[in-house]
């Protein structure tokens, strides 16, 4: 019995983390608007490979171990790339560097390896395919499946060659690289927009993706972009046989190359490389956060191929988070939609990665004590590419005596109404339904792209229309008329006409939508999904009981006594149904029935297949209509068994699921 509580703790620990990073990776790609460091990125992935690679059991298709970012943007057209864009694992020490050298080595069974670094841009990768010579296409990576058709801003990029040089004897050739922002354009550009009063853009990095997401060309050509190729991905009538000669192929094509690469006979000499430039990377001018390491026998990389979402011929060093020392002035304090009061560090400005930092997260209260910062401290603040930055700790031998300790305010800093912190939580809460902040911030969470996705909407529009009364609730926006519109600054008969559509146009987003919308806490992207997967539509979920929630695979008690509470309260089933009476999808969108000689069957795989790869079995499956369940239930009715089959072997002979072998499975097809 322990050992089906510790599987169900870990599996609600995997969930957990699935769903945190599908929200940080759609926050990343698609709105390029993210929330945490790639450090912190980087963690909760490794967490959530590790507890895959020890349940194999617990594994799934749609992991964001198994995938590459996130989906495209529906405004752009959808691209298929010839191959997968993939993502490459990390390796933040040298000893990890050794360990990956040493893999290579032998899985292709040979003493010895050439390597090729290169320096790891912090831009947009990019896929441009030319025929003939000639750009037809520019992607975004998308989900590395699938990316954005962007051609036409592409084409504003003046380092992209709309023509290649010496190219009578290729075909058709996809070459890919990164699209960047250099660092002193990035600081002119947030001058000029101080000066405005346009708010500032986090990073490089993000500049550049905002850029080429423009639906306008002319906006992405105003701000002055460049590019690096550094691969091909696919190529007709030429042959390239290393990454060394693949860099000078490019050159000669006519498509600019970071000419800092190198090739090494050894990975002696891919550390030095390592060193010598997390050295001098503030000389660039342009942002890089580690060097890209390749295997540089294109035959050896065919040969070892890709291991679930990463190639095992390549590898990222990340460098460590950049760091730096100021003075604490003030803790501040932010009112979150739930009511989360989350501290934040007001510091003395300081120079950090190219950006000035006067603001950095303090996580919680608990992170707080356990550090003992204390206002007036000098502390050591550490970025390392990230949006926000990070107070590690005080610096303990610089401390006068004058420092004071922060006292965590009692009452909520917005509304005044006692604080609460639960034993357990390491966050503090206002528990007051009426306070200001909570209203202001879960107004602005309904109206985001990942809820109502209402355009002309901001957070200073939300501002005036709670200052002036004129809307309480989210339900009260879908009430608002032209009338009361015109008397906020700056709308006119245009801008007017304009937000009314878009919050009529609001009402046929589908039902995840609105649940995500309703801003329900522990209620992100991937419990949405669990959520309308089980129950279909409001009615239904609104009159779930705890237990019922908590049964859905993937959904914990803490989570389920969340979304019971929410509903529960006779408060937000008023909102629903007046959300309802203005007709805001209350149903979940009827599949379209599948069909194909494998439709209605449900499949897992374990062990290893000979004729295809496991995700490449995978979508043999669906694409014949069957369906691949993330883990064995009574819901599958047959396993798929290769070489070395798993855990799921044994668990799906305990409920006696039918057992198949790689040729039984086609048999089903020719049947």
């Amino acid at each position: 019995m322990t050992v089906d509580i510790d599987l169900d703790r870990t599996a609600a620990r995997v969930a957990e983390l699935r769903q945190k990073l599908e929200y940080h990776n759609y926050l990343y790609y698609v709105k390029d608007d993210p929330e945490i460091s790639d450090a912190e990125y980087d963690r909760l992935l490794r967490e959530l490979l590790e507890l895959e690679r020890l349940h194999p059991e617990l594994a799934s298709p749609d992991s964001p171990t198994q995938r590459v970012g996130a989906e495209p943007l529906d405004r752009f057209a959808k691209v298929p790339h010839r191959a997968p864009m993939l993502s490459l694992a990390n390796a933040f020490n040298e000893e990890e560097l050794r360990s990956f050298d040493r893999r290579v080595r032998k899985l292709l069974e040979i003493d010895r390896v050439s390597y090729v670094t290169e320096l790891k841009i912090d831009g947009v990768a990019i896929a441009l395919t030319y025929e003939g010579g000639s750009l037809i296409r520019g992607a975004t990576r998308g989900n590395g499946v699938v990316g954005e058709d962007v051609t036409a801003n592409l084409r504003t990029v003046k380092t992209i060659p709309l023509r290649l040089a010496n190219a009578d004897d290729i075909g058709t050739v996809e070459i890919r690289g990164e699209v960047y922002l250099p660092v002193s354009v990035f600081s002119k550009l947030n001058e000029e927009r101080a000066d405005k009063g346009l708010a500032l853009f986090a990073n490089p990095r993000n500049a550049a993706a905002g850029a080429i997401r423009q639906l306008d060309p002319k906006i992405t050509a105003s701000r002055p972009l460049a590019f690096f190729g550094y691969m091909i991905g696919y190529i007709e009538g030429r042959k390239v046989d290393t990454q060394e000669h693949t860099l000078q192929m490019l050159q000669e094509l006519g498509v600019p190359v970071n000419k800092t690469y190198r090739h090494h006979e050894s990975i002696d000499g891919v550390l030095e490389f390592c060193r010598s430039w997390e050295k001098k990377r503030e000389s660039l001018d342009y942002e890089i956060d580690g060097v890209v390491v390749k295997i540089d026998d294109l035959d050896y990389q065919q040969t070892l191929g890709v291991v679930s979402r990463d190639p095992r011929w390549a590898i990222a060093y990340k460098f460590p988070g950049q760091v730096a020392t100021t003075r604490l002035r003030q803790i501040g304090i932010n009112v979150g939609r739930t009511g989360s009061m989350n501290p934040y560090a007001e510091l003395e400005p300081v120079r950090l990665g190219g950006v000035t930092i006067e603001l950095a997260t303090l996580h919680n209260q608990d992170d707080v004590r356990r550090k003992d910062i204390r206002v007036g401290d000098m502390v050591i603040v550490k970025r390392a590419g990230d949006v926000i930055p990070q107070v590690v700790g005080p610096v303990l031998e610089q401390r006068t005596g004058n420092e004071r300790v922060f006292e965590y305010p009692s009452h909520c800093p917005s509304c005044g109404h006692a604080v609460v912190h639960e034993e357990g939580e390491a966050m503090a809460y206002c528990v007051n339904r009426d306070c200001p902040a909570q209203i202001f911030e879960s107004l602005n969470h309904f109206i985001s792209r990942g809820g109502m996705d209402i355009r002309g909407l901001g957070p200073s529009t939300i501002a005036k229309m709670l200052e002036l009364k004129m809307i309480r609730d989210a339900a009260d926006l879908y009430e608002l008329t032209a009338e009361q519109i015109a008397t906020l600054p700056g709308f006119k008969d245009k801008s007017i006409k304009n937000l009314l559509s878009s919050i009529e146009a609001s009402k046929d987003r589908p039902f995840e939508s609105v649940l995500l919308a309703l801003g329900v806490r522990h209620m992100g992207e991937g419990v949405v999904a669990l959520l309308s997967d089980h129950f279909h539509d409001m009615e239904s979920l609104t009159s779930a009981s705890e237990e019922d929630i908590a049964g859905i695979h993937g959904i914990g008690s803490e989570i389920a006594h969340s979304v019971h509470s929410f509903f529960s309260d006779s408060r937000n089933r008023r909102l629903v149904e007046r959300l309802e009476q203005h007709g805001l999808r209350m149903k979940r969108a009827r599949a379209k029935p599948k069909t194909g000689p494998l439709a209605g069957s449900t499949f897992i795989i374990t062990g290893k297949l000979e004729a295809m790869s496991r995700s490449e079995a995978e979508k043999w499956i669906e694409e014949r209509g069957g369906a691949v369940l993330p883990s064995v239930s009574k819901k599958l009715k047959y396993l798929i068994v290769g070489v070395d089959p798993g855990t799921k072997l044994a668990r799906a002979r305990k409920i006696g699921v039918t057992e198949l072998t790689e040729k039984q499975l086609f048999a089903l097809v020719d049947e």
